[in-house]
């Protein structure tokens, strides 16, 4: 982009050296710039639907597939929750038995008996079971959350894209106009041979390198299109301009209060927490597996013929012996011991992660404050009055041809550039909030207009 504009700075000044003593004079009939160099970004707004970044995150957190399968995992989380402390089936047992072998379709000769039993394990152990259901879901909830706030992150991040690309597209049509009023100039001279014919070939080159530009304009523009279409669950391929402006610069928390921030609220780190809670429960239920479980059966029975009574009843309790398989008991309180370790090591590891986040997206954040506020309040202040000077310089014939070009081509990088910071400190912005899991405190601070102001110049004929 900097060689574009450069390259469109010199065919401007080679345009004005050469309109010395003809100024005003046009030739009819001039080529000018594509229509779709100029117009193709306001062609394309016309049919784009227009959405504030308040209102894209919006239609992401209630239209993204990924928060759309989180829930439906919410939703089966909590499905077991209603489950966990049930008892396990009843059991129907028909058992027949002193059946001759010689007659065994004579059952007037046989014992029936029809029972159901029940196991019911101690009420401890169904609270746990249900105590590690609400810890799933709990879980659950943190990964939606986690998810939510990724997307969120994302969709800001492309509404920033789309913002630069729009101030970008800004900037390329200011030069194009100033170009275009160029190339007819130059055409105007070297008709009169006024000027070398290397003036209207470079202005022709600058012209396709113009349009070159706008074409590297629309596939950034339409990768953040795609992106942000598919956060929100539209086709990539729908048009979407983001109307407002960047999010107000502001002065960021201690990193202590941001680390802490984190610590309370990021999802990832809470759902660890939880599965640290989970495996603690999973061992105390592993120990309270020594303890036996009963199971009751009742029953009818069906005595032989001749009998003195042909009906009678059965009452069974019966109970487990964990105590004489304590290898395997031992060893899964022992495991869900070991989860519980791996799980406070990857808390451990993730805190630490999440930190990192924290300080890079910091990092990020202040770097393009820093250099905003450089840009609006310093460089882009001195490289107007820079280019006034030369301008002024030039119209009187004491300035160099040169330093106009290097005036003029400074200037526009910087607004370039102060569109980068912008956008850059709005990505950071959505970075840092993700890392600390939680909007970020409203702490203004000063800073000065963004308006990038036109100009124009014009050479006194002698």
């Amino acid at each position: 982009m900097k060689n574009i504009y450069c390259l469109a700075s010199a065919v401007l000044a080679l345009s004005i050296a050469s309109s010395i003593g003809c100024r005003g004079q046009y030739a009819t009939g001039l080529p000018s710039i594509p229509d779709s160099t100029i117009a193709s970004a306001s062609d394309a707004t016309l049919a784009s639907a227009q959405l504030t970044v308040e209102q894209a995150v919006e239609d992401a957190l209630t239209g993204n597939p990924e928060i759309r399968a989180a829930v439906r995992r919410l939703s089966l989380a909590l499905s077991k929750t209603t489950t966990a402390r049930t008892l396990d089936d009843p059991m129907l047992m028909v058992r027949d038995w002193d059946t001759p072998i010689r007659k065994p379709w004579d059952l007037n000769q046989a014992q029936l008996m029809v029972s159901l039993q029940q196991t019911i394990p101690g009420k401890d152990k169904r609270d746990l079971r249900g105590k590690i259901a609400v810890d799933d879901l709990d879980a659950a909830r943190d990964e939606l959350e986690s998810t939510r706030q990724q997307v969120a992150a994302s969709v800001r991040e492309a509404c920033a894209a789309l913002l630069r690309n729009a101030d970008e597209r800004k900037l390329h049509n200011q030069q194009a106009v100033v170009l275009n009023q160029a190339l007819s100039a130059v055409l105007a001279e070297y008709t009169t041979g006024k000027a070398p014919q290397v003036d209207v070939l470079r202005a022709q080159m600058a012209l396709t390198r113009l349009s070159e530009h706008m074409i590297e304009l629309d596939e950034e523009r339409d990768d953040a299109r795609a992106l942000l279409n598919e956060l929100i669950g539209r086709s990539p391929d729908e048009a979407v301009e983001i109307v407002g402006s960047y999010r107000s610069s502001q002065t960021l928390p201690p990193i202590e209060a941001l680390k802490q921030m984190a610590i309370e609220h990021r999802p990832e780190l809470a759902a660890l927490r939880k599965q640290i809670t989970k495996s603690s429960d999973e061992g105390r239920l592993a120990r309270l597996a020594m303890k036996p479980d009963l199971t009751v059966a009742a029953g009818v029975m069906l005595m032989p013929t001749g009998s003195i009574s042909r009906t009678a009843y059965m009452a069974e309790i019966s109970m487990n012996l964990p105590s004489l398989n304590r290898a395997r008991h031992d060893g899964e309180a022992k495991l869900a011991d070991a989860t519980t370790d791996v799980a406070q090591a990857e808390l451990d590891a993730r805190t630490s992660s999440v930190f990192l986040e924290i300080r890079q997206a910091e990092i990020v954040v202040q770097s393009a404050q820093r250099r905003g506020k450089l840009y609006r309040d310093t460089l882009l202040p001195q490289a107007e009055a820079a280019f006034k000077a030369s301008t002024a310089a030039y119209q009187n014939n004491r300035g160099e041809f040169t330093n106009l070009i290097d005036s003029q081509n400074l200037l526009l990088e910087i607004r370039n550039d102060t569109f980068k910071a912008l956008a850059e400190e709005d990505a950071g912005s959505a970075q840092l909030e993700r890392a600390i899991g939680v909007a970020l405190p409203n702490i203004p601070s000063a800073q000065s207009s963004n308006d990038i102001p036109n100009f124009s110049i014009e050479r006194t004929s002698k």
